[in-house]
């Protein structure tokens, strides 16, 4: 029996074999490794409690303030009052609500794959009092704002804070926090606060976030944009860039025992509270929410929930909810963080070097084990799934487009070209998001207001473009004479076609076109701006989930084993399909008998 492995050359099965399993031993070693004194006990999506509590910033940058409050209710509408029908929800009795999953302790998903941190519990218990059910779905800060806008979501949860500018896109609910940001710096570096950051300062900050703006339009400097805050951490800790201007509670998360890096000083965030974004407009929302907030703050329950998850002073002069809810009572933060400060003065712990640095963030294989279960249970199955639908439907669409690209009307060739040009010209995410935030809507009866169909939609009609392409080079390389010889064997256009010539063409494109399948395999990560609930994350979504709970990026290279356990296989079959179509079978020596009758009939 033919074996495609049989006939691999030695050289290329070995490698495929070595590689195989230097990935399996790195998965049997995670699996079996010592998690004792690892990092992976340390849950940043969990709450820290009481003891972990932190004093209010004292080395505030000089300048600071809270701004004046233009937007703050004086009271609100009795909660009893409150039709939750009239609320103008996507799903009635549902609280649609997009969030990160990256931004503990604020927002986060947890080790058992549910968005949980202090903004999103207080809405789990805001909608409770208002007896809606709360569904959270994960998507990216850049886009959040107007996904509820253009009404993806319900309601934006993300540490928003209520700046003028966002307040020209959606409208907020009273302030449920306070938002402090942090200058984070190497202990060696030359900045030592908010004065120090001139032109040629390499400052960090994640994309489209307060500290963003405020590093552009209050410093007036071209900041290093990440797209979530442990890819801004680590790209301080290794030294590629200078300070780093986070929100407080995420930066003081970030940073663990012997990290060379330290927090400077403070401001205030100078554009007011954070809260909750709804579509403008939405005026019966954003009370019902602000209700359900002085509610919760009423029956102590925001108390609870800021000391298990945020425990840290407010500023002077400033509570959450309206002008008319009761100041919560909270624990005094500042003596019982003084108390801590005293007791771990005698224990510091000792810098890491480098090397141990490096281990820790990149090779934590207790991690590694602790990442497994879900990259194969929630990752890969959706990563296939998504792969393999946009694979098939832009297979189909692919071979339309080619076949009505080298038509010989006009008016099939013309449009196949200038779809072709248009897919491939544009970026995929914004092909993504188009087809995500804009069908979408259109769309939500059928989908149930869940993009995960339409994100594979979206990937096939991408993927459609560039395997058009390869069909069309490919039948446009079969010899003019295989159509003419169709032809003059009594075969129509269509016929000939159908039946010689795109056969040809499509079986010497195999190989290209499981490079794009390949390809269609790592884009499969770019669903996740549309928003997703936590059981759709694909691996990329799933290793970057536990970078954001454990503060490494160990998840993040044990995602990426996986994907070489998808692609290696297939690129080592991509290049014996080549050589198969290129030198065709192994001829095999013949039977001793069966050679002597050949050789007797051709009377030898």
């Amino acid at each position: 029996m033919f074996s495609p492995m049989a006939r691999l050359p030695v050289s290329g099965s070995r490698a495929l074999i070595a590689v195989v399993s230097a990935v399996t031993l790195l998965f049997a070693a995670a699996c079996g490794s010592d998690s004792s004194n690892s990092s992976a006990s340390r849950d940043l999506c969990a709450p820290p409690g009481e003891a972990a509590a932190a004093a209010a910033p004292t080395n505030l940058a000089s300048g600071a303030s809270a701004g004046t409050d233009r937007y703050t209710t004086a009271n609100t509408v009795p909660l009893n009052t409150i039709d939750t029908s009239k609320l103008g929800l996507l799903t009635p009795g549902k609280l649609s609500i997009g969030t990160l999953s990256d931004a503990p302790p604020s927002i986060c998903v947890n080790s058992r794959g549910a968005f949980t941190g202090f903004d999103n519990e207080l809405l789990k218990a805001i909608g409770a009092k208002l007896g809606l059910q709360v569904q959270f779905s994960g998507t990216e800060f850049s886009g959040l704002l107007a996904q509820v806008a253009n009404g993806r979501f319900d309601v934006g949860s993300s540490s928003i804070t209520t700046t003028d500018a966002r307040r020209q896109l959606v409208d907020f609910t009273n302030g449920y926090d306070f938002g402090y940001f942090s200058l984070v710096v190497p202990n060696s570096g030359a900045v030592r606060g908010f004065s120090d950051l001139r032109p040629g300062v390499r400052v960090g900050v994640v994309q489209g976030t307060v500290q963003d703006e405020y590093v552009v339009n209050t410093l007036h400097l071209d900041p290093v944009k990440f797209p979530d805050y442990n890819t801004a951490y680590a790209n301080l800790k290794s030294g590629q860039i200078d300070a780093w201007v986070a929100p407080s509670a995420q930066a003081t998360g970030a940073i663990k025992p012997g990290d060379p890096t330290a927090i400077v000083e403070n401001t205030f965030s100078l554009d007011n509270y954070t809260a909750w974004a709804v579509r403008k407009g939405n005026r019966p929302l954003i009370d019902a929410l602000n209700a359900g907030l002085d509610a919760v703050i009423a029956d102590g329950t925001y108390a609870k929930l800021y000391t298990d998850w945020e425990p840290r002073p407010f500023p002077p002069s400033w509570k959450p909810g309206s002008k008319a809810a009761p100041t919560p009572q909270l624990p005094d933060f500042a003596a019982i963080a003084a108390e801590h400060q005293r007791e771990a003065s005698t224990a510091q712990a000792a810098p890491k070097s480098t090397l141990a640095q490096l281990k820790d963030t990149f090779f934590d294989w207790s991690l590694y084990r602790k990442a497994i279960p879900d990259l194969f249970t929630t990752g890969l199955p959706n990563t296939l799934v998504l792969a393999l639908v946009s694979g098939v439907i832009g297979t189909l669409v692919g071979m339309l487009l080619a076949v009505a690209g080298i038509s010989r009307t006009r008016w099939l060739r013309w449009p196949a070209r200038v779809y072709t040009d248009i897919f491939r010209g544009l970026p995929a995410v914004v092909i993504i998001l188009l087809i995500g935030l804009g069908v979408g809507p259109v769309v939500k009866n059928i989908t149930g207001n869940n993009p995960y169909w339409l994100g594979a939609v979206a990937l096939a009609l991408l993927a459609a473009a560039y395997i058009g392409e390869i069909f069309r080079s490919g039948i446009q390389s079969v010899e003019a004479g295989q159509l003419e010889a169709a032809r003059a064997i009594g075969f129509g256009y269509r016929q000939a076609m159908t039946l010689v010539v795109i056969p040809q063409g499509v079986r010497r494109v195999l190989p290209a076109l499981m490079n794009q399948f390949i390809a269609l395999i790592k884009d499969s990560s770019l669903i996740y701006f549309l928003g997703l609930l936590a059981s759709q994350r694909e691996l990329f979504a799933v290793g970057r989930d536990l970078n954001a709970q454990t503060g490494n990026l160990s998840p993040l290279v044990a995602a990426g084993l996986v994907y070489l356990l998808l692609t290696i296989p297939l690129t080592h079959l991509v290049n014996y399909i080549d050589r198969r179509l290129r030198t065709g079978r192994a001829e095999e020596a013949l039977d001793p008998v069966e050679q002597a009758v050949i050789t007797e009939g051709r009377g030898a």
